[in-house]
């Protein structure tokens, strides 16, 4: 890699993506009102506000950090942007037949809109909004990272088999979807048109 002598890069280094504008629908729309279960129901209708669901398990303008984040110690309270969670009925169908089961129902791992439409969501960059027709906004933070527990989950709803817990993590790698904050407030219902307007983007190297 060239830079200048302030320590720029060249033009010809820079990698990068122009922004766009991608549109899908809104399929379905879960929550859930219990604090202890992760795992979500079909409503009519999700209402969000700034600081998310009320009364879901990951509502709040603030959560206390985890695994995801090993530099503060485990418990610290930190900004949450984890509100939501995204998912694709596209991704979900493949995870499915990869993982050898008829379906994954979003409601199982925890999921609070599911689209379709839009091609490879997970890897949708942060900074992105997704803007309903509705007039909710939801700014992304990122890609949901598959673990054993929405494994587990899934396994309970199939019939137990040896290792299907840790087939999910493994195999809903960059296709579990994407976890947002609500930027601007609302209600979001099945059938909404969504446009995920991704910002222009480039490889950090």
């Amino acid at each position: 890699m060239t830079a200048d002598l302030f320590g720029r890069e060249q033009a010809e280094d820079l990698i990068s993506v122009p922004a766009r504008k991608v549109s899908g629908s809104v399929i379905d729309v879960l929550a859930t009102s219990r604090r202890d279960d992760f795992r979500t129901r079909r409503t009519a209708a999700l209402t969000v506000g700034l600081d998310g669901i009320a009364g879901d398990r990951h509502a709040g303008f603030v959560r206390r950090s985890g695994a995801r984040e090993p530099w503060y110690p485990r418990g610290t309270e930190i900004c949450n942007e984890r509100q939501l969670s995204i998912l694709s009925r596209e991704e979900l169908a493949a995870i499915a037949a990869d993982m050898g089961i008829d379906r994954i129902e979003p409601g199982w791992i925890g999921g609070n809109v599911m689209i379709e439409g839009i091609a490879r969501l997970t890897l949708v960059p942060p900074r992105s909004r997704l803007v309903f027709s509705g007039g909710v906004v939801l700014r992304v933070d990122g890609d949901n990272t598959p673990c054993r527990i929405a494994g587990r989950a899934i396994a309970e709803q199939v019939g137990a088999r040896p290792g299907l817990d840790l087939l999910f993590p493994k195999l809903a790698h960059r296709r579990r979807g994407l976890v947002a904050y609500v930027e601007h407030p609302g209600v979001i219902r099945p059938d909404e048109t969504v446009t995920a307007y991704i910002p222009e983007h480039w490889l950090y190297r």
